[in-house]
């Protein structure tokens, strides 16, 4: 049978009306919970949640507008259910006053069932959205009480502290570090703990844009500056200015670019491309890099001058094998926000499987280990994840490790079969949608159903 669309609790002290308003709303497929007693609905409303409160107003002992107050007064305004007040013409004045109290609408007696049905599916929906916008902002509080960077190993606590300490000032900061280890993250709680947070954040990310198109991207162009160029651009200096520019993957800029970005960083100003008109800006500039810039200033391919400005304040990011004390963070992290999001319901996480991802190395790092647990609460049969849904196709743990590792009970072939099997079976054979489940290519999986000859 289907699940309720929602749950209301309906008070009204006529008999009669309150089995024919149940009646409708249960065909409706609503979980109803029905009383003549404002007192005990008072009680209800204490011990349990709503999605929706459908009261009278004229009532014996306790009016609707009194159960109405007291229920507002005594319940947050993000844990309250939508309230709806019903109503003779008389008393319209205490819905008015009501919907002054948080009640969404009102009906006024008499009303047609057809009525109330459309306006509870409306308070409902209200009532989903208000759930989803609480959830989203919890889930954006949290990132920014903790920059989104989840870790409690030294490593972690000395970046966030840094991160913090640079965040009043507006100095050049260079983020180095393995891809998938945090970069843009620690951009993000910089700029978001600084003074200029209320301005934007503007990121680039300099190996995406082609060459040819890259000096436009971030200096913008005039109208007629080369083929194409039908119309004049903002470049994203221009757009950061009083905020903060993120240029990620700064080691691939041509040395062309690297000599207009360095005139930036001392003058803080540019020409448009077409344009003799300068501009000037008023931001900070945080780069980022998975390469070796001194290695690359050695061999000739970055300017040593930009090197200097940009390493103002240098922070480096370590490799998720060089902190494996904050995978079961990061695991419990991922478990709860997948679950979520897939609607699985995940209890735990055998420790079998925290030993195998601990001994682990990652090279692909924490995108890869979100990657891996997103699929194995994707493909977990029950509210265990064990060790036979946890699986990282073409890789294996370190040998002789001393603990289980992705290699567990000896049968890596047998993991991908299975693994392979039920991402197919989740996907009711769809081969695309399998592929996705398992973060992999249609490519690579028709190559593992011709291998393991999985029809």
């Amino acid at each position: 049978m289907p699940a309720a669309r929602g749950s209301i609790l309906l008070v009204d002290d006529e008999e009669n009306i309150l089995k024919a308003l149940g009646r409708a709303l249960r065909e409706e497929r609503h979980e109803v919970i029905a009383t003549t007693c404002p007192t005990e609905a008072k009680r209800l409303l204490a011990e349990r949640s709503f999605d929706v409160l459908v009261v009278d107003n004229v009532m014996p002992d306790l009016s609707g507008l009194e159960l109405i107050r007291k229920y507002t007064a005594s319940t947050p305004e993000s844990e309250r259910a939508q309230i709806l007040m019903m109503t003779a013409h008389a008393t319209v004045e205490n819905a008015i006053e009501a919907m002054k109290l948080g009640a969404l609408d009102y009906l006024q007696k008499p009303f047609e069932i057809e009525e109330l049905l459309v306006v509870v599916r409306r308070a409902i929906e209200h009532q989903r959205l208000r759930t989803e916008y609480v959830y989203l902002r919890s889930e954006r509080d949290e990132q920014f009480d903790h920059y989104g960077i989840i870790g409690c190993s030294r490593a972690i606590q000395d970046i966030i502290d840094r991160a913090e300490r640079v965040a009043d000032t507006k100095s050049t900061v260079l983020i180095t570090g393995e891809t998938a280890t945090g970069r843009e993250l620690v951009a993000r709680a910089i700029h978001g703990r600084s003074p200029q947070r209320h301005m934007p954040l503007i990121k680039v990310n300099c190996a995406a844009i082609p060459e040819s198109l890259l000096e436009s991207e971030l200096f913008g162009h005039t109208r007629g500056a080369f083929t194409g160029a039908n119309a004049a651009k903002k470049g994203k200096f221009a757009l950061a200015d009083g905020g903060t520019i993120f240029l990620d993957e700064i080691g691939t800029m041509s040395p062309t670019l690297q000599a207009k970005l360095l005139r930036v960083l001392q003058e803080r100003e540019f020409e448009p491309l077409g344009s003799e008109r300068t501009e000037k800006v008023d931001l900070r500039v945080i780069a980022a890099t998975n390469r070796d810039l001194r290695q690359l200033v050695m061999d000739g391919t970055f300017r040593e001058d930009l090197f200097y400005r940009l390493n103002v304040i240098p922070i480096e990011l370590p490799p998720l094998r060089e902190r494996r004390d904050d995978i079961p963070l990061l695991v419990e992290h991922f478990v709860k926000k997948h679950a979520q999001r897939t609607g699985r319901r995940i209890e735990r996480v055998d420790d079998a499987v925290l030993a195998a991802l601990y001994q682990y190395d990652w090279p692909g790092n924490v995108r890869e280990l979100e990657n891996t647990i997103e699929r194995a609460v994707v493909l977990s049969n029950g509210p265990v994840i064990s060790v036979r849904t946890i699986s990282v196709l073409g890789t294996t743990a370190p040998p002789n490790s001393g603990l289980p590792s992705l290699r567990l009970h000896a049968n890596i072939e047998w993991v991908k079969k299975e693994t392979i099997r039920r991402a197919l079976e989740n996907a009711r054979g769809v081969k695309k949608d399998a592929a996705e489940l398992m973060g992999i290519s249609q490519r690579a999986l028709s190559y593992y159903l011709a291998k393991y000859r999985i029809d």
